[in-house]
């Protein structure tokens, strides 16, 4: 029976286990465009602890903390079963050489983070060198999560019946270079998991931004070759989320913000979640 909440038992209810968990992993935002402060962020925990799985420090905040802040952050976390993530960071360090990568790994070690997430899209580093610093967290004794983003603009997605299932490269004329070839990001993740990855997490911002004509299948075939396991979506927003869970069930593992922890369980669980249909409907995504 839970500790926190007798109406949810985790070993009755068939959405997800006890934590750790596998998979329906909910990782919360941290200090990022707002500051959460300590009182906060325990009231968080004491009050939905049980629904938090991990808590990543978005963009580098933690870089700008105190280390003794830091620190007892993260023990907070530690002391509710919360792991804890770096975010978009180790691409700064790693422009000071490999030393200062090591050096790096080695601080998070020491701080009491679990978890260090690394940034594909903004490293710009051959796929050999990406694959040796996944090893190099792995090897420092830490969780790696690389981060792969699919990016296109709204001019770029097909419309009606021209909706292939496969890789997202429009016909040309394309009005962007940003178009990712989906089929070149599930290769490099594979190799990612093949050296040890934890999980792999997708950017999928632009997705959830044109959310009423979101690529369905671009999703689906990333969570088909990598595993709804191992596959960590950004969901930027409260109808992102709520599409996840009506798509992939509860087991779907989300980024959110601290404000939709609560509305995200309730979504999992019990379906007891905000209607977003109004903006965001099932329908859009059928093909």
């Amino acid at each position: 029976m839970s500790l926190y909440y007798r109406w949810k038992n985790f070993e009755e209810d068939e959405d997800r286990p006890e934590k750790p968990r596998r998979f329906g992993v909910t990782e919360m935002r941290g200090p990022n465009h707002t500051l959460l402060t300590q009182n906060v962020l325990q009231d968080i925990f004491e009050s939905m602890g049980q629904f938090v799985d991990g808590l990543k420090f978005s963009g580098g905040s933690h870089s700008l903390m105190p280390k003794s802040f830091l620190k007892q952050v993260i023990d907070m976390a530690h002391q509710h079963n919360v792991y804890v993530s770096t975010g978009d960071w180790a691409e700064h360090l790693i422009r000071k050489g490999p030393s200062a990568f090591k050096y790096y790994v080695e601080e998070c070690k020491q701080m009491g983070f679990d978890t260090i997430e690394l940034n594909v899209t903004s490293l710009e580093v051959p796929e050999d060198t990406l694959l040796r610093y996944v090893r190099l967290i792995k090897g420092g004794g830490l969780k790696a999560k690389p981060q792969f983003a699919v990016k296109f603009n709204k001019s770029d997605i097909p419309i009606g019946s021209d909706r292939a299932f496969g890789a997202y490269v429009p016909p040309p004329p394309r009005s962007t270079e940003l178009v990712e070839d989906v089929d070149l990001l599930i290769r490099r993740a594979e190799r990612c998991l093949g050296a040890g990855a934890d999980m792999i997490m997708i950017d999928a911002d632009d997705l959830c931004k044109h959310a009423d004509s979101v690529r369905a299948d671009v999703i689906a075939k990333v969570i088909g070759h990598l595993g709804l396991e191992k596959t960590m979506f950004d969901a930027s927003n409260a109808r992102a989320s709520e599409w996840f869970v009506r798509q992939y069930g509860p087991k779907v593992n989300l980024f959110v913000d601290h404000s939709q922890v609560m509305d995200l369980e309730c979504l999992r669980g019990c379906n007891l979640g905000k209607n977003h249909n109004s903006v965001l409907g099932s329908s859009y995504f059928l093909f």
